[in-house]
């Protein structure tokens, strides 16, 4: 009995938050869960790093890093992969929300599905990382596809990623929140 009472509340502990903010209904995406991930998997050269942080008060996961071009590369990105009951969740949801800041450079977020095949296919949008802490809400019919016909079927999304992506530059941006709003 103590032994299934306490599997329950691990399970209850591990679910993602839903929460209300300012009568907003989402489903958030804990930060510890976020991951790594660098042009290197692909011969490219860009260097960074993702960690827990504190910023002025407020936790977040802070990337950071140089993008680089040369070799084909130009990418540092976090990625969370979503479980089974965040994925059943999606259709009751309008899109991601972001409370991030940073050095004043565009990032991407990416979407992609259990459809895609290839690593580079993704649905895309952009934000600004402003050097003040802000909220992005962007809507899933925002996403642009990248290298795929399909559009953005929101019941299949199997991962979400932040994306310093395209140009040679210093990536440099702390996300407080991050995950989908009705």
């Amino acid at each position: 009995m103590l032994r299934s009472s306490l599997y329950f509340l691990f399970f209850i502990i591990s679910l993602p938050a839903m929460t209300s903010q300012e009568n907003e209904e989402r489903l958030d995406l804990p930060l510890a869960q976020w991951r790594l991930v660098t042009d290197g998997v692909m011969g490219g050269v860009s260097q960074g790093q993702a960690r827990l942080a504190d910023h002025e008060g407020s936790a977040c996961l802070h990337m950071t890093g140089e993008v680089s071009t040369r070799n084909n590369g130009g990418f540092l990105q976090v990625v969370h992969e979503l479980g089974e009951a965040d994925k059943a969740a999606l259709s009751q949801f309008s899109g991601i929300r972001v409370r991030a800041r940073g050095n004043g450079e565009e990032y991407n977020v990416h979407l992609r599905t259990d459809r895609l095949w290839f690593p580079w296919q993704a649905y895309r949008a952009t934000f600004t990382a402003g050097p003040e802490w802000h909220t992005v809400r962007i809507p899933f019919s925002a996403f642009a596809p990248y290298k795929t016909s399909t559009q953005l079927d929101r019941r299949r999304i199997s991962r979400v990623g932040v994306v310093a992506i395209g140009r040679d530059f210093s990536a440099d941006v702390c996300i407080a929140e991050i995950g989908f709003y009705k």
